[in-house]
């Protein structure tokens, strides 16, 4: 049987109440409120995680001393994705200084897809300005990851771009780039994803489903983007996250969790045992 150890690389955090979240406005219902670990604690024994990684909600250095914090505090809590300024190349050189000395501190993202936010001025290639590039290639000597949002066919195409530029720069695209599970469409996003797979720094996140599904999923309706995924990357690129608390927009943590568990039950004991947790180890130096 696998291991009992299960790490989540995709749980959320974010507290209103205390600091600005640009992106998260009423409009969002259930998820404009303060999401905290001590909400989320109750459903962790039943969804089996054992460990998380915390991902950066906002593109401020305040979220991300709040994850410093809470890592610093909960045991649950092995790593973390934090802001830096992509498009401020030597702030984000300071920044790095001071972050790379928690050892919590993982990888870097920035809220790429929001375009609410107007420093991004609906670029779907925001990604690979200069000056953008010069901050990443910074990332890369760190040896720091870098998670990256993906919910189009342009963002997909950025990401074999960027592991060619950053060939020693591990890139995981978050929550498989959304695939189109609701409407059963398979392209042009499964060759895209094979595309980006082609280079060995770029790994896939298998989260964030169940809110690209239909009303009433299950699992079974995960199952194609899965394998598909899991046979272009192999299991030793692949990780898995629970995606609170947005996930609880269709489902609950642990509904997540158990479906998440269910559409990997058919591999070997091997690929399990990456995908439940040795890829995440691999990729975020947990």
């Amino acid at each position: 049987m696998p291991s009992k150890e299960l790490i989540d690389t995709h749980q959320h955090l974010w507290v209103p109440s205390e600091r600005a979240y640009s992106w998260i406005t009423p409009e969002f219902g259930p998820l404009y409120d303060d999401f905290t670990p001590e909400r989320l604690a109750p459903e962790i024994p039943e969804s089996g995680v054992t460990g998380s990684v915390l991902v950066q909600a906002a593109d401020t250095y305040e979220d991300t001393f709040y994850m410093l914090d809470i890592a610093a505090r909960y045991p649950l809590v092995q790593g973390l994705v934090g802001w830096i300024p992509f498009d401020r190349t030597d702030e984000a050189r300071a920044a790095l200084d001071i972050f790379t000395k928690n050892r919590y501190f993982k990888g870097v993202r920035n809220l790429t897809h929001d375009y609410s936010n107007p420093k991004y001025g609906s670029d779907d290639q925001w990604i690979l300005r200069p000056e953008v590039l010069e901050t990443l290639s910074l990332v890369e000597h760190a040896g720091l990851s870098l998670d990256y949002i993906a919910v189009n066919s342009a963002h997909i195409e950025n990401v074999a771009v960027l592991a060619r530029n950053f060939p020693t720069l591990k890139i995981v695209v978050d929550h498989f780039a959304k695939p189109d599970i609701a409407n059963q469409e398979m392209e042009p996003w499964a060759s895209l994803m094979a595309v980006a797979a082609e280079s060995p720094n770029v790994y896939a996140k298998l989260s964030g489903l169940n809110t690209a599904s239909a009303a009433n999923w299950t699992y079974a309706d995960w199952q194609p983007y899965v394998d598909h995924i899991v046979n272009v990357y192999g299991a030793e690129r692949v990780m898995m996250g629970g995606d609170w608390p947005v996930a609880i927009l269709a489902g609950t943590y642990t509904s997540v969790w158990k479906a998440q568990l269910e559409v990997i039950a058919k591999y070997s004991e091997d690929q399990q045992e990456w995908l439940r947790h040795k890829t995440a180890k691999k990729f975020y130096n947990l």
